[in-house]
């Protein structure tokens, strides 16, 4: 299979390289791996604390350099296309939105539980119907809980 390697930090390597992998999937139908290298930041999760085998000035030398956003704003900054106000008004709209979708996302009805074994395989496999019947049990068992 086709791959390609880009600076998953550099917005415009990335599209570059997502353009230059659809032309070759379009031209030999063929699939084109992207292996984006980029560094993650935070925690794994919250029950994951990244500091107890990463030194937290090694992320930190990470955000100063190499970050995506920075780096994107610096680009506008360096040719004048934004500075930091109109990022900042930038942030704080998405911010606005993010949360007004949040909200509105909250109101809606939760979807059914049995659900979550729906819409993966045409046929549920037997370890699926398992763990479905195992879930509804321990809902059963302790229902004052849920």
């Amino acid at each position: 299979m086709a791959s390609i390697r880009v600076d998953g930090n550099d917005v415009f390597a990335v599209h570059a390289a997502t353009r230059e992998a659809r032309a070759y999937a379009v031209s030999n139908s063929a699939p084109v791996l992207i292996e984006a290298m980029t560094y993650r930041q935070g925690h794994h999760s919250t029950s994951d604390d990244s500091t107890r085998y990463r030194d937290s000035d090694e992320v930190d030398s990470f955000s100063n350099q190499s970050d995506p956003l920075k780096r994107l704003n610096k680009f506008f900054e360096e040719h004048g296309w934004m500075d930091s106000d109109d990022v900042a008004a930038m942030e704080n709209q998405e911010r606005k939105e993010v949360l007004k979708s949040m909200e509105s996302a909250e109101k809606r009805s939760k979807p059914k539980l049995s659900t979550l074994f729906e819409d993966v395989y045409y046929d549920k496999p037997d370890h699926l119907i398992n763990q479905e019947k195992e879930l509804m049990e321990h809902i059963k068992k302790y229902s004052e809980q849920y």
